[in-house]
């Protein structure tokens, strides 16, 4: 089959807003190209890249969003796309030149390319989080993430990524675990490395869910990590010791009143994909909600928060 590859240029801020915009309007897949998700290699830190030099230097300059549309669905997607980049550039001038570039690939391309910016990279204290289809020798105390993340649904470099991981290594103590809008599985699968043995993992989107099972299988977790079909707590009726939601903002605001209620005594909840711009949303929904506090952290233009109830 031919598709297009749509390529809009933006930057960090406008990265997921250009990327949840395409998804919206009907591409089969994503692609942020951001130098920002990868550290300096040269300066090694708890998230610090397993890669050289060489493919951040093949990295564009700017920050860039791929998508790849069907070309028999180009002629309706192509105009709707124009007139919210449109909207995006008189409205939230912020966020980049926003851009269009088109060329046309054909489907094996755009369904390998992608995979020579994806290598080993570390997370948090003890995790190593590695694409399946790469080798790497382990150290003693590391605890191995296979990814075969999909087009859209997450490596695990983005910073509010990293955030989370590094907030579960901190609070996670022990009990199940709630993870919603697992997307690829990450912070599940990294929640299970650290000996959780009762997760449910629920997301809105069908394909990030088969990415997600696929994720747990090639981990051998399929016993410990049950992942669902759902839209965010809707039909849920238990309780769990620990809940984490890598959404956007506005959704967590929208969930952290109705989450109380699905987390035990003392329960904890993690959660980020918040831009800095919307930390006070957060902190205020949270706080009227109940929560308490532990953390806040920033890294880049993110913001993430451990609290408990």
């Amino acid at each position: 089959m031919e598709y297009t590859e749509i390529t809009v240029s933006t930057n960090t801020q406008g990265s997921e807003i250009v990327s949840d915009l395409f998804l919206r309007l009907g591409a089969v897949g994503t692609q942020i190209l951001d130098r920002a998700d990868l550290p300096d290699p040269t300066k090694p830190t708890a998230n610090w890249e397993l890669m050289d030099q060489s493919v951040i230097d093949a990295m564009p300059e700017d920050v860039q969003v791929k998508a790849w549309i069907e070309e028999d669905k180009l002629p309706t997607i192509l105009p709707a796309l124009q007139e919210e980049v449109s909207s995006l550039k008189s409205h939230v001038p912020s966020l980049g030149s926003l851009t269009l570039s088109l060329q046309g690939v054909k489907e094996e391309d755009w369904s390998e390319n992608w995979k020579q910016y994806y290598k080993p990279f570390r997370i948090g204290q003890h995790m190593v989080v590695k694409p399946t289809w790469e080798d790497f020798d382990l150290k003693e105390d590391d605890l191995l993430i296979e990814i075969d993340p999909g087009m859209a649904f997450g490596t695990g470099t983005h910073e509010t990524t990293a955030m989370c991981v590094q907030l579960i290594e901190k609070y996670y103590a022990s009990g199940s675990l709630l993870d919603v809008g697992t997307g690829s599985g990450i912070l599940a699968i990294a929640t299970a490395r650290l000996g959780a043995k009762d997760i449910y993992a629920v997301d809105i989107d069908p394909d990030a869910v088969r990415v997600a099972r696929e994720n747990v299988e090639h981990n051998g977790l399929e016993n410990i990590i049950d992942v669902q079909q759902g839209d965010l707590l809707q039909g849920l009726s238990r309780q769990f010791d620990f809940a984490v939601a890598n959404i956007l903002a506005p959704v967590i605001c929208m969930l952290a009143a109705p989450l109380k209620k699905h987390l035990a005594p003392g329960g904890k909840f993690v959660c980020s994909g918040i831009i800095k711009e919307a930390e006070n949303d957060v902190f205020e929904a949270l706080n009227a909600a109940g929560y308490i506090i532990d953390e806040t952290c920033y890294k880049g233009d993110w913001v993430a928060f451990a609290c408990h109830i």
